[in-house]
C-alpha cells in the first residue's frame, strides 16, 4: 500500500461505484449507446490500471487506446444525448476517465526511448496527450453544461469555423504575420544587435543609451500603437514599427549580456595572438554570446506577434488578425474569434519552434544541450 498514490485511490474508491447511476434524461448512464460496455470497462480498468505500478509500453499503449475510445464516445454523448442535461453519474464517469488519462500520460512520460529518430516522436506523446486531454475537458464541459456559444464555443465548433474560413484566415495571416511581424521582427532584432555591438565598443553609448532604452521599453504598447498608426498610416507599416519598438531593447540587453560573457582569460588569450577587436568579437565573444542572442530571438518571437495584433486594434485595413478579432467580437461571432486565436497560436508556436531548432543546431556545444551519459 505504500506505493499507492492517494489521489487515484480517492478517485477510484469514491467514484467508480457511481459510474452506473443516473446521468441522462432517461435516468441511467447504461441506457446510452455503448454506455453499458464502457461503464464496465471503466469499473474494471480504473482500480487495476491506476493502482498498478507497471509502466510497461504495452500497458501504456492499451490504456491510452482505452482512454481515447471512451473519450470519443463521451464527446458524442454531450453532442446529442446529454447536451446541456448531463447529471451526476456522467460527471463521475468523466472524473474516473480523468484518473485513467492521468495514468496514461504518466506512463507515456515514463517511457524510455532513444534520443534519435523515432524516439523523439514518442517523446512528444506525453505533452500532446496532456494537451488533447485539456481540449477534451473543454469540449465535454461546454457540451455537458450547455454553455452558450456566445460565451465559449466548443473546440469542435472552433475547428469547423477554422476549416470553413481558411481563405479569410490566410489573408489575415499574410497581413499580420508575414508583413507586420516578420518585417518588424527582422528590423528590430537586427537594429538591437548592431546597437549592442556599438554600445559595447563605446562606453559613452553604454552610459547614455541604456537608461533611455530601459525607459522606452517600459512604455505600454497601447500607448505607442496609436502614435505609430498616426505616423506610418493604417497599413502594415505602422504595425511593423510597433514590433520594432517592442523587439529592439530585449535584443539590445541580451546581446550586451552575451558579449560580456567572454571572460578575461579568453580575451587575454586572443590578445596574445595579436587579434584585433573585430577578430576577437567574431571568433570568441560572438560565439559565446549566441545563447543570449537566441534567448532574445525567442522572447521577441512572441512579443512581435502580440504587438502586431494589438496594434491592429487602433487602425488597420479590413484585413488582419487584430482587425478580425475586434470586428467579430462586435458581431458576437465568438467562434471566429477563437479561430483567429488558434491561427495566432499556431503561427507563434511554429515560429518559436523553428528558432529553438536553429538554436539547437548552432549552439549544440552549450551545456544545456549536452545529454547525460
Amino acid at each position: 500500500m505504500a506505493g499507492l498514490q492517494p489521489v487515484p485511490i480517492i478517485v477510484t474508491a469514491g467514484l467508480v461505484g457511481s459510474l452506473l447511476f443516473a446521468a441522462g434524461p432517461d435516468g441511467r448512464l447504461i441506457t446510452l449507446p455503448g454506455g453499458a460496455l464502457l461503464s464496465g470497462l471503466m469499473a474494471a480498468a480504473v482500480p487495476w490500471l491506476v493502482w498498478r505500478r507497471d509502466r510497461s509500453a504495452l500497458t501504456t499503449v492499451v490504456l491510452t487506446a482505452l482512454v481515447a475510445l471512451i473519450a470519443w464516445r463521451t464527446i458524442q454523448w454531450t453532442g446529442a444525448d446529454l447536451a446541456g442535461v448531463a447529471g451526476l453519474g456522467f460527471w463521475s464517469f468523466v472524473v474516473g476517465l480523468w484518473a485513467l488519462a492521468w495514468r496514461a500520460v504518466d506512463g507515456l512520460a515514463a517511457l524510455e526511448t532513444p534520443e534519435q529518430g523515432w524516439g523523439r516522436l514518442v517523446a512528444l506523446a506525453a505533452p500532446c496527450g496532456f494537451g488533447l486531454w485539456l481540449v477534451y475537458g473543454w469540449e465535454v464541459i461546454v457540451g455537458g453544461f450547455g454553455v452558450p456559444q456566445v460565451l465559449l464555443p466548443a473546440p469542435s465548433q472552433i475547428l469547423a469555423t477554422f476549416a470553413s474560413s481558411t481563405d479569410i484566415l490566410w489573408a489575415d495571416f499574410q497581413q499580420t504575420f508575414i508583413k507586420s511581424v516578420l518585417t518588424g521582427y527582422a528590423m528590430g532584432c537586427g537594429a538591437g544587435f548592431i546597437v549592442a555591438v556599438l554600445v559595447d565598443r563605446s562606453p559613452f553609448l553604454q552610459r547614455g543609451l541604456l537608461p533611455l532604452g530601459n525607459l522606452v521599453s517600459a512604455l505600454p504598447i497601447i500607448g505607442i500603437a496609436p502614435i505609430m498608426v498616426m505616423w506610418f498610416g493604417f497599413d502594415w507599416q505602422s504595425k511593423a514599427a510597433v514590433v520594432v519598438v517592442m523587439t529592439f531593447f530585449p535584443m539590445l540587453v541580451n546581446s550586451l549580456a552575451g558579449l560580456a560573457a567572454a571572460g578575461a582569460l579568453e580575451r587575454e588569450l586572443m590578445q596574445t595572438y595579436g587579434a584585433s577587436y573585430w577578430q576577437t568579437l567574431l571568433k570568441t565573444r560572438l560565439p559565446l554570446a549566441l545563447p543570449f542572442i537566441f534567448n532574445a530571438l525567442k522572447i521577441n518571437s512572441t512579443l512581435a506577434l502580440i504587438g502586431a495584433i494589438v496594434a491592429e486594434f487602433f487602425g488597420t485595413p479590413i484585413v488582419g488578425m487584430g482587425f478580425r478579432i475586434s470586428t467579430e467580437v462586435g458581431r458576437m461571432n465568438v467562434d471566429m474569434v477563437w479561430a483567429e486565436i488558434l491561427m495566432a497560436a499556431m503561427a507563434g508556436s511554429a515560429f518559436y519552434g523553428a528558432l529553438a531548432l536553429l538554436e539547437r543546431s548552432v549552439t549544440f556545444w552549450h551545456p544545456s544541450f549536452r545529454h547525460r551519459s
